[in-house]
């Protein structure tokens, strides 16, 4: 089976970060997970200290996903009833965004030769 990482950005609806943070880490990862592939799931919070000044999104989660098709595996999340993967009014939909990463080979070491 292939790996992948699934990299989400988020924030939270204008005055609901308390119940956004509540809702993201104690409902939606633990439906993400019972997903068929979903391996794990781990958020961050943006960090005062950055490289850059622009902060476009306050929350980071990364969700650890093995499968042989990733377009089927993706679509599961689509195709999911708002009962099996409610979505909370505490998320600012407008200003979330979703990729899909795949792992390069790792280089070869001479070591390894």
């Amino acid at each position: 089976m292939a790996r992948h990482m699934l990299v989400v950005l988020s924030n939270s609806a204008e005055g609901a970060d308390e119940e956004f943070n509540r809702w993201y880490s104690e409902q939606h990862l633990a439906d993400i997970l019972r997903i068929p592939g979903y391996l794990s799931a781990e958020r961050f919070r943006l960090s005062a200290v950055q490289v850059m000044d622009t902060r476009p999104y306050e929350y980071l989660a990364l969700y650890q996903v093995e499968t042989d098709d990733l377009a089927v595996t993706a679509n599961t999340l689509e195709t999911r009833s708002t009962e099996e993967l409610p979505v909370s009014d505490a998320i600012d939909k407008d200003r979330t965004a979703a990729w899909w990463f795949t792992p390069l080979p790792r280089p070869s070491r001479e070591s390894d030769v």
